[in-house]
């Protein structure tokens, strides 16, 4: 919405009118004649997989517009498509990591996170070495800060959304706002999130975060390549997650997610992993590799491994 639209939120919000809905509120409604044609075609949206070409580049123009309006900046939403013979795939040095979290902060920048409140959509987890740990990591110290990093007697794991082949939380969803895209990535539409947060308790790695309140970021600090289904901004009261950076990505062979170029240490690995000749196949290959709890049978597209 823009900021100068005066008409109550709350009056034309598919989230709570499907929230009224469900409660048994059948009186709720949309006041006729206090909403503009952009609010309309807000409420009215279709879903993502029922969209036409030209209708998504309808919505898109729209959200441009309402963007604008909102940070002041021009902001450009890609809508690309999976990439055919593509399945994302990402590993992860453990050995290697030294928990400096410029993964994190490099996250927060491209994917326009939210500043305010702070969003992230990367935990860097600490361990003693020795300790049991793989089973516990809801026990793990993630708001570690010493002087300097690494620090002796310690290990890093970073953790973010697994990708998973089997997503529980895709499952869950009543408003069918999250899915598995063909190249793999989890993806969210935050115009059909209704905010219930079922897939924030399906999901088993803690990936997924809740706006409760607006998101403010600065104008300067906003980045204007977007992808309709990853790094737009977002709105008060959805979920949003990783996707693998999927503006960067898609479109983009042999272009990384900002965390895996931001690494210092080179810890971070991506690619196709239906290519045998990519660099996250080499690891799967010749590295013994490791999923979080593949007992859950999610199917992670996110593998970690010790190379040392």
């Amino acid at each position: 919405m823009s900021k100068n639209d005066k008409t109550p939120a709350k009056a034309l919000s598919r989230r709570n009118f499907l929230k009224g809905s469900a409660a048994g509120a059948a009186t709720l409604a949309i006041p006729v004649g206090t909403a503009d044609a952009a609010t309309w075609q807000a409420f009215f949206q279709k879903h993502f997989h029922e969209m036409s070409p030209d209708e998504l580049s309808q919505v898109v123009g729209r959200l441009e517009k309402e963007y604008k309006n909102t940070y002041q900046t021009d902001i450009h939403i890609k809508k690309d498509k999976a990439l055919p013979g593509t399945l994302f795939g990402y590993g992860l040095d453990l050995s290697r990591c030294i928990g400096c979290r410029r993964c994190v902060y490099a996250c927060a920048r491209e994917n326009n996170q939210p500043r305010d409140p702070q969003i992230h959509w990367i935990s860097v987890l600490r361990f003693h070495k020795g300790e049991k740990w793989i089973s516990d990591l809801e026990e793990s110290d993630k708001y570690y800060n010493p002087e300097k990093v690494p620090e002796d007697g310690y290990f890093y794991m970073p953790v973010q959304c697994q990708q998973c082949e089997n997503p529980p939380c895709v499952k869950v969803c009543p408003a069918k706002a999250t899915w598995k895209e063909p190249d793999g990535i989890v993806v969210v539409d935050y115009n059909w999130c209704i905010g219930c947060r079922y897939c924030m308790a399906a999901c088993p790695y803690g990936a997924r975060r809740f706006n409760w309140g607006k998101p403010q970021i600065a104008q300067e600090e906003i980045n204007p390549e977007t992808h309709y289904l990853g790094n737009r901004p977002r709105f008060k009261g959805v979920v949003e997650k990783c996707t693998f950076c999927i503006q960067r990505t898609r479109g983009n062979p042999g272009k990384y997610p900002a965390c895996v170029e931001v690494c210092p240490v080179g810890a971070r690995k991506f690619g196709n992993l239906l290519d045998p000749k990519s660099e996250i196949r080499y690891c799967l290959d010749n590295k013994r590799v490791f999923r979080l709890k593949e007992e859950l049978n999610t199917s992670p597209k996110f593998f970690y491994f010790f190379a040392t």
